[in-house]
């Protein structure tokens, strides 16, 4: 028998995700984010009374967290992401100062996609520019990871994960000059944020919450600072949220595999994108 929680409006449904006031499971339709956690439909409003955390909850939580499960695809990420920029900096100039080989062989080029670098839509993912570049987006992806791969479990997460980078991958060769390099895990990211601004909608029914205002503020800064790349966050983002609704809302229907052959479609519509731009160089 399978030790995951399962959600308590919702017994048929397997949750990780626990409401941060009395510790019930909870599953992404009984979510309501909240300025300090995720809580569950009786203590989402104002006011609400504080109930004691299960004991059997509360002492599984805690094994899982000290055993670093509660989003170990999140942690792995982080992990190989930082594997990946301390090659290149062994290889490049310095610390901040990333090349050699592998930067140059992995990242995103529209000229080299069109030689049939097909590979550099998924490589280019884990590249970053700077030691700044690393730090602000593995801290996101940390931060916004963790509560996404706990609504959808670690494998679906996976799925999003690469969908909304290669999404991002595409958006990037379209608005780009065809011999401008890009890297970074920002399209990814964002295809995370999409996944949040799904699951609070589910959970709320309306878009105007915290999801939203993060989108809009990481767009704004987007669009003001320069060299960033808007194709690659905006097909990021656009990834994320088709990605995560299929997920989702086709998470309990029958078959179970409904929800990843969508996201695998979404994945096709990425490379055809991506196919029909480098086309066009030639």
């Amino acid at each position: 028998m399978s030790d995951t929680p399962h959600c308590y409006r919702h017994p048929g449904r397997e949750t990780l995700v626990s409401c941060s006031e009395c510790g019930r499971p909870i599953c992404e339709e009984c979510m309501t984010f909240a300025p300090v956690g995720i809580k569950c439909p009786d203590h989402a409003g104002v006011g609400a009374a504080r109930r004691a955390p299960s004991p059997q909850r509360t002492a599984r939580q805690a094994q899982h967290t000290i055993a670093g499960l509660e989003a170990p695809a999140t942690v792995g990420l982080v992990a190989l992401n930082v594997l990946v920029y301390l090659v290149t900096v062994y290889q490049g100039a310095g610390v901040s100062a990333p090349g050699g080989n592998l930067f140059t062989s992995w990242q995103l080029v529209g000229t080299d996609v069109g030689d049939g670098d097909w590979y550099r839509l998924v490589t280019a993912m884990f590249l970053h520019a700077s030691l700044l570049h690393l730090a602000f987006n593995m801290l996101a992806l940390y931060w916004l990871g963790t509560v996404v791969e706990q609504a959808l479990g670690s494998s679906r997460f996976l799925l999003l994960y690469f969908v909304s980078g290669i999404a991002g991958s595409a958006g990037a060769l379209l608005l780009s000059n065809p011999s401008q390099p890009t890297v970074g895990a920002s399209g990814a990211i964002y295809g995370i944020m999409g996944a949040l601004l799904v699951l609070e909608y589910m959970a709320t029914g309306s878009f105007a919450g915290q999801a939203l205002g993060l989108i809009v503020l990481n767009l704004a800064l987007t669009f003001a600072i320069p060299n960033i790349s808007v194709g690659g966050h905006l097909g990021g983002l656009i990834g994320g949220i088709l990605a995560t609704f299929a997920l989702a809302h086709f998470r309990y229907a029958r078959p179970r595999s409904l929800g990843p052959a969508l996201v695998g479609l979404i994945m096709v519509a990425s490379l055809l994108v991506a196919y029909v731009r480098v086309e066009s160089y030639v």
